[in-house]
C-alpha cells in the first residue's frame, strides 16, 4: 500500500548490471563493530538487520586498500584473502533480503586518524601539504607508491568480488586521498599527477581501471565525492562538478555517490554526518545539477531521514537513490514500515549524533540513543518473551521509563506507566527548547508512539508513592523519576542566580548581562549561550572544562561553538565557579587556581548538572518486591543512559 505512497522511492533502479529493489540506500559508515580490521559476527549481524528491514542497496564501510591506509585501529582492511570469509558471510546474509551489496575501497591520504599503538604513523598525500583537524604533515606519495596503491585498489576490488558483494565505491569524497589529488590546492605536484585538471585526474582514472581489470565484468564500480567540501582549502562545488563531467566523458564508472564535506577541517568535518541543524536534504540540489549533466545514476545523502523527503528528491528527478543511514540506524526497519504505509511507526532520526558518529569518535561500537538495540544485534536484536508474565509499575515517563514500558510491553509483561506531570517526556521536553534542538523533541513522539504500540498502560499527573505500590501490588518496580537542577554551593553576598531550567521555561528575568557558568560542559551551556545571545544579552560562557562542548560529539560541538563565536559569545575555559556579591561573580582558574572576576553583571545561570530524585527509592527499601533504578535517578546523565537501562532492565524482567 505505501508502494503507492512512495511509488518513486520503492521503484526498482537497474545500476550497472545489478537491479536494486527500491531507492533507500545505508550508505558506508564506520560502525567500529569490525575486530581485528575483518567484518565479524557483529557487523554481520547489524548489516543483516538493515537488510531485513527492507533496504534496497548497503554500502559496507571503508576497507583500506594498501597498508599505507591504515587511518585508524578498526579499519577494515582488504588488503590479503583473509578478508573473503568475512566479507562472503555479510553478503550472504544481506542477500538473502534481497538487498544489493556494495563495499567502500579507501585511502585517506593525509587524513590519519590514530595509529596502532598511539604513536602516529607516517601519513602519505600527494603533496606535503598539512591539515587543520588531526594536525597532520604528511609525506609526498613516489610515483612506486602511487603504482603500488593503485594495484591495491584493484586487489581489493577482486577479493570483494570473490567474496560475492555486487560492486564497490570508491571513497574520492570527504579530502581522502582521490580528492586531495583532484584539489589543486592540495596537489602541487610538478609530475603527470599534478597541475591540470587531466594530470589531477590521473591517479582516479588509474584506480578505476585497476578496479575494472582486476574484477572483471558484472561488477559495479561507482564514485563518492564530495559536491561541496565546505572548508577553505577544500573543492568547491564547481570543481567537483568539473570533476564528475570529465569522469563521465571517460567512461568507466556506474553511478556517483554525491555527499558533503571534509575531513580536514573543523568546519568541513560537520558534514561528514551534519547534526540537527543543517536542514534535511540539503545536498540534493548540488545532485540534482550533477543529474541534469549525466547519463549515469546520482545517488546522494546528507539529513535524508524521512521517507517523504526521499519521495520528494525521487519524484522531483534531484537524484535516483536517497541514503538514509542513520534513518536505518534508528529504525532498522524503516524501509518495510514505509512499503506497508506505516509512517506514524518508523522512528524519525532526530540529528543529535550522540550514540552513532559520537560512539565512534570515542572509540566505541554505533549505537543510537532512540534505539540501543543498533549495533547490539547479537545481545538485543531480538526480543525474547517473558518467561512468566509480571506486573510491572514503572515511575517516570521520561525517555528512560517509556523504553522500559514499551520493551516490558512488548514482551507480554503487564506495564503501567505513571508520570507525576501532565506529559510524557521528561527533561527532553526541556531539551528540544534549546535553540536549533527542536527536533530532539522526537524522542518523545517516538517513544511515546512505541508505548502505545506495546499496549503499556499510561496514566499521568500520578506520582507514584509506597501507598500506590502497596495498592497497585505489582511485582516489580522501575524507577525513572529523573532528576533535578543542581545548585552548586556558593561564597558571597547573594546575587541573582537562576537556573538553566528556569530561563529554558521563561520563568526568569535576565537581563542585559550574563555569565552562564556551564560545569557539563554539554548542549544545555551552549545551548543557553545562543539562546540569551540572540535575545540581545551580553552572554560570558564560563566552561569547567577545557573548552566548550567538551562532552558533546565533535560535529555538534563544532557546529555550535562556530555559532557562538559569531554571536559573540565569550567562551572561557577552565572556569571553576565560585561564588557571587552583588553584580560581581567570580570564577576559580581550575589549574592555575587564579581568580577570574566579572563585574556588572545582571544574572547568573547555573548549568551545573542534576540531583536525583529519588525518594521513591528510599519509600520502596524495605518492600518486598522487584526494585529496578534507571537514568538519572540512578545518577544524572542524558538520555542515552536512561533508554539503554530501560532496555536492558525490561529485557530481563
Amino acid at each position: 500500500m505505501s508502494a503507492l505512497k512512495f511509488p518513486h522511492l520503492f521503484s526498482p533502479l537497474k545500476v550497472g548490471h545489478v537491479t536494486i529493489k527500491n531507492r533507500i540506500m545505508s550508505t558506508g559508515h564506520d560502525t567500529q563493530l569490525p575486530h581485528k580490521h575483518n567484518v565479524n559476527d557483529a557487523l554481520v549481524a547489524y548489516q543483516e538487520a538493515r537488510a531485513r528491514g527492507g533496504c534496497g542497496l548497503i554500502v559496507v564501510q571503508v576497507a583500506s586498500v594498501h597498508e599505507t591506509a591504515l587511518f585508524s585501529s578498526h579499519v577494515l582492511m582488504a588488503v590479503d584473502d583473509s578478508c573473503i570469509p568475512g566479507y562472503r558471510q555479510l553478503a550472504d546474509a544481506c542477500h538473502a533480503h534481497g538487498t544489493v551489496v556494495f563495499g567502500q575501497l579507501f585511502h585517506p591520504g593525509r587524513e590519519v586518524m590514530e595509529g596502532l599503538d598511539g604513536s602516529t604513523p607516517v601519513a602519505y598525500a600527494p603533496s606535503a601539504v598539512p591539515n587543520e583537524r588531526f594536525h597532520i604533515m604528511p609525506r609526498p606519495l613516489t610515483k612506486r607508491l602511487i603504482s603500488s596503491i593503485v594495484e591495491g585498489y584493484g586487489m581489493a576490488a577482486a577479493r570483494l568480488k570473490r567474496a560475492g558483494l555486487d560492486g564497490v565505491e570508491i571513497v574520492a569524497s570527504h579530502g581522502y586521498l582521490p580528492s586531495q589529488f583532484l584539489n589543486p590546492r592540495l596537489n602541487q605536484r610538478t609530475d603527470e599527477y599534478g597541475g591540470s585538471l587531466d594530470n589531477r585526474l590521473r591517479f582516479l582514472h588509474e584506480v578505476a581501471a585497476s578496479i575494472r581489470a582486476n574484477a572483471g565484468g558484472n561488477f559495479v564500480v561507482g564514485l563518492r565525492i564530495s559536491g561541496d567540501d565546505f572548508d577553505h582549502d577544500g573543492q568547491k562545488a564547481s570543481e567537483a562538478l568539473e570533476t564528475i563531467l570529465a569522469l563521465e566523458a571517460a567512461g568507466g564508472l556506474d553511478y556517483y555517490n554525491v555527499v558533503a564535506g571534509s575531513s580536514a577541517s573543523f568546519a568541513g568535518a560537520i558534514h561528514i554526518v551534519p547534526p540537527m541543524i543543517i536542514g534535511p536534504g540539503y545536498v540534493a540540489p548540488f545532485a540534482a545539477t550533477v543529474k541534469a549533466n549525466v547519463k549515469k545514476p546520482v545517488f546522494v545523502t546528507g539529513r535524508i531521514n524521512q521517507p517523504q523527503i526521499a519521495e520528494a528528491i525521487i519524484a522531483t528527478g534531484q537524484a535516483d537513490m536517497c541514503g538514509m543511514t542513520r534513518a536505518q540506524i534508528c529504525d532498522p526497519e524503516m524501509a518495510n514500515k514505509a512499503r506497508d504505509g506505516r509512517t506514524d511507526d518508523i522512528r524519525a532520526c532526530i540529528g543529535c549524533n550522540q550514540a552513532c558518529i559520537g560512539h565512534f569518535h570515542l572509540g566505541y561500537p554505533i549505537s543510537c540513543i532512540q534505539f540501543p538495540e543498533s549495533g547490539r544485534e547479537l545481545t538485543y536484536g531480538k526480543r525474547a518473551p517473558a518467561v512468566r508474565r509480571k506486573k510491572v509499575l514503572i515511575a517516570g515517563g521520561g525517555p528512560g521509563g517509556m523504553k522500559a514500558a514499551a520493551v516490558a510491553a512488548e514482551r507480554g509483561h503487564d506495564v503501567t506507566l505513571y508520570e507525576a506531570s501532565e506529559r510524557l517526556g521528561g527533561q527532553a521536553l526541556l531539551a528540544q527548547l534549546l535553540p536549533g534542538r527542536t527536533e530532539f523533541g522526537g524522542i518523545v513522539t517516538n517513544l511515546a508512539r512505541e508505548v502505545e504500540r506495546a499496549r503499556a498502560k499510561v496514566a499521568t499527573r500520578v506520582k507514584v508513592d509506597r501507598a500506590l505500590v502497596e495498592r497497585e501490588k505489582p511485582d516489580a518496580v522501575i524507577v525513572a523519576t529523573g532528576g533535578k537542577p543542581h545548585l552548586p554551593p556558593l561564597e558571597g553576598e547573594g546575587g541573582h542566580v537562576v537556573t538553566a531550567w528556569q530561563v529554558l521555561n521563561d520563568e526568569a528575568n535576565v537581563g542585559a548581562s550574563v555569565v552562564v557558568a556551564d560545569w557539563r560542559c554539554d548542549w544545555i551551556g551552549l545551548g543557553l549561550a545562543e539562546k540569551l545571545a540572540r535575545s540581545g544579552c551580553q552572554v560570558k560562557l564560563c566552561v569547567d572544562g577545557l573548552h566548550a562542548g567538551q562532552r558533546l560529539p565533535w560535529y555538534v560541538r563544532d557546529s555550535w561553538t562556530g555559532i557562538l563565536h559569531k554571536l559573540g559569545v565569550q567562551i572561557i575555559p577552565c572556569a571553576r565557579l565560585y561564588g557571587t556579591s552583588g553584580n560581581t561573580v567570580y570564577f576559580q582558574h581550575a589549574t592555575s587556581v587564579e581568580p577570574i572576576i566579572f563585574e556588572n553583571i545582571d544574572t547568573l545561570v547555573t548549568s551545573y548538572g542534576h540531583d536525583r530524585v529519588a525518594e521513591l527509592e528510599a519509600e520502596l527499601e524495605d518492600w518486598g518486591g522487584e526494585v529496578h533504578l534507571i537514568g538519572d535517578c540512578a545518577t544524572p546523565r542524558t538520555a542515552e543512559e536512561a533508554v539503554l537501562e530501560g532496555l536492558k532492565v525490561a529485557t530481563g524482567l
